[in-house]
């Protein structure tokens, strides 16, 4: 009886081990398969690999021998070093200067007075209405000075001078945005050579100069103004008021102090490296966060900007130069955009104007000087006896 049971105890211990060994060898042969399968697949990959890039790297050197060697249409796009005339003719030196003195001066004659007046029929002149909206001018920044008015206070003003401003086009309400029509208007005459020739076509058509500068203006219906019409500083009446948009001068990158007047920080008492800085730029907790709009350091000036309801205090008719109160964005000799103001409070004192604008040929004849009310003038008495 014990032996018995002692020997198939051993021997079905015997059996389980053939079996884990079994098991064992097979799972080795299993391992050691897929290892033989990623190696070769591996050999495979970059025999594939090294082969293709080895035949891309053979395509592109035949395609750039191919277009190297090649006498095709592919060099004769060559950039030259001169440069492409403006003319369907080659020009000597002699004959391009001669063009340029000889069409300033054609130019010059071609001007609204001396068109032929039997051309086409002049546009309707309606009277003024409360509401409506003329166009405006464009003129150039000539400086500041000081004027006083009769109660002896000084005033400084901005003098802008229209020159050689015109209507370029008229731009339907269809053509314009649907709402409003508008006036292009041109300033200061320019040479037709610095301009394409899709520009050359609407001043060939309004009969006037190439201008420097052009400016859009949204009027009313009853403002419109036949292309080619001079606009002059007469335009506005001394006592007017109105808006000028130009570009302000350019400061680059400025700090916080000089771009938005901040105070700063105290100069001593602790304070290190932190005289100029903004301080704490939002709060934190719940918001943790800077807020849209933040007043921060970066690029100062270089952006349109409008000065609004500035009186007109003199109009030099002889010179077209704008009398106009306080400064105005901009520097010297830059373009500005001048209409009548936007502001509801100097409706009173924008009413009846020349409308819809000031007509040299068919208006009343003005004086040199078209004064204020209030401005003093240094031809009279300053003190009178009664």
């Amino acid at each position: 009886g014990p032996s018995w049971t002692s020997s198939d105890e051993s021997g079905q211990q015997c059996r389980w081990q053939a079996v884990r060994d079994g098991k064992a060898e097979r799972l080795r042969g299993i391992i050691f398969s897929v290892l033989i399968y990623f190696e070769v697949s591996n050999g495979i990959f970059k025999i594939v690999y090294f082969t293709v890039c080895f035949m891309l790297n053979c395509i592109g050197l035949t395609l750039w021998l191919i277009f190297f060697f090649a006498r095709g249409p592919y060099l004769t796009l060559v950039r030259t070093i001169t440069e492409n005339t403006w003319w369907d003719e080659h020009l000597s030196e002699e004959n391009h200067q001669f063009l340029k003195k000889l069409v300033p001066e054609e130019y010059k004659s071609l001007t609204a007075s001396k068109l032929c007046p039997l051309k086409d029929e002049p546009w309707a002149r309606l009277p003024w209405v409360p509401g409506a909206q003329r166009v405006g001018l464009v003129a150039v920044k000539l400086g500041m000075m000081p004027l006083w008015t009769k109660t002896g206070e000084r005033h400084v003003v901005t003098l802008l001078q229209v020159q050689d401003c015109h209507v370029v086009s008229y731009i339907s309400k269809e053509q314009n945005d649907g709402k409003t029509a508008s006036l292009l208007v041109g300033g200061k005459n320019t040479s037709p050579f610095n301009k394409p020739e899709s520009f050359m076509e609407k001043y060939r058509l309004a009969g006037i100069p190439p201008k420097q500068k052009l400016t859009q203006f949204n009027i009313t219906d009853n403002a419109i103004i036949k292309p080619g019409t001079p606009l002059y500083a007469a335009h506005f009446r001394p006592g007017q008021f109105v808006d000028v948009t130009a570009k302000t001068i350019g400061k680059g990158f400025q700090g916080v102090m000089k771009r938005w007047g901040f105070k700063g920080q105290p100069a001593t008492h602790g304070q290190t490296k932190t005289h100029r800085r903004p301080g704490a730029s939002g709060p934190g907790g719940d918001p943790a966060r800077v807020f849209p709009g933040k007043k921060m350091p970066g690029k100062m000036g270089n952006k349109y900007n409008t000065a609004h309801g500035l009186k007109v205090w003199r109009v030099n008719t002889k010179h077209n130069i704008l009398y106009v109160h306080g400064s105005v964005p901009g520097h010297r000799n830059c373009f500005v955009k001048v209409k009548d103001t936007a502001l509801p409070t100097h409706e009173e004192d924008n009413k009846n104007p020349p409308f819809p604008t000031y007509f040299a040929d068919g208006d009343e004849e003005l004086s040199e000087d078209l004064l204020d009310d209030a401005m003093f003038q240094f031809t009279e008495h300053s003190i009178t006896f009664s």
